[in-house]
């Protein structure tokens, strides 16, 4: 059963506070690590802002998270199984893109997979974090066409194109044709 924007936004700020809570920083302590504004994570923990992948993104980092370690449980995991229904699902407010998490969650490996369906003409950018350093991940297409834009070199993926990179660098997700583009993000958080 997909969550409503209003469900998520509650989720996100809960999610956002308690983990804030649990590392033991204030506002500003967070907004100094994130580059995130304290305004701005007040009003994401209060409900009344939807955080962009980007920020959410940011603030995770800065929480020694990443996304999929944002959106899973504290709770072990109960099954190694992850059932389709039962994938968290949350709605990028600037671009509209819908993001899975795939993995079980819980389960102590390294790797997360999130499948990702990324609108027409929709652009993501991810500022250089040197705490992603230790990160890896892989895109790997399914459907549609994606640029995967690194510094200068931009890498054009069809379906089945699988494209490995480190998470440190500054890159941007973006969709250059009039069709959604489908695809996996095989994340590994530590090499």
């Amino acid at each position: 059963m997909e969550e409503t924007i209003d469900d998520i936004d509650t989720a996100i700020s809960e999610r956002l506070r308690s983990l804030r809570a649990k590392a033991g920083l204030t506002l500003d302590e967070l907004a100094q690590r994130s580059g995130v504004s304290r305004a701005m994570i007040s009003r994401i923990e209060r409900g009344e802002a939807s955080p962009t992948a980007a920020l959410l993104a940011r603030l995770s980092e800065a929480l020694g998270l990443t996304l999929s370690a944002f959106f899973a449980d504290d709770e072990p995991a109960t099954s190694p199984l992850s059932r389709y229904d039962d994938q968290k699902l949350w709605r990028d407010p600037h671009t509209g893109y819908l993001r899975r998490s795939v993995s079980p969650q819980g389960t102590p490996g390294r790797v997360d997979i999130v499948e990702v369906d990324f609108p027409a003409h929709a652009r993501v950018s991810f500022p250089p974090r040197e705490e992603s350093r230790v990160m890896t991940q892989h895109v790997w297409l399914f459907e549609g066409v994606l640029e995967m834009i690194i510094g200068e070199t931009v890498h054009t993926l069809n379906p089945g194109d699988c494209l490995y990179m480190d998470l440190g660098d500054a890159f941007d997700f973006h969709n250059p044709s009039d069709k959604p583009a489908r695809y996996a993000v095989i994340l590994d958080r530590g090499r």
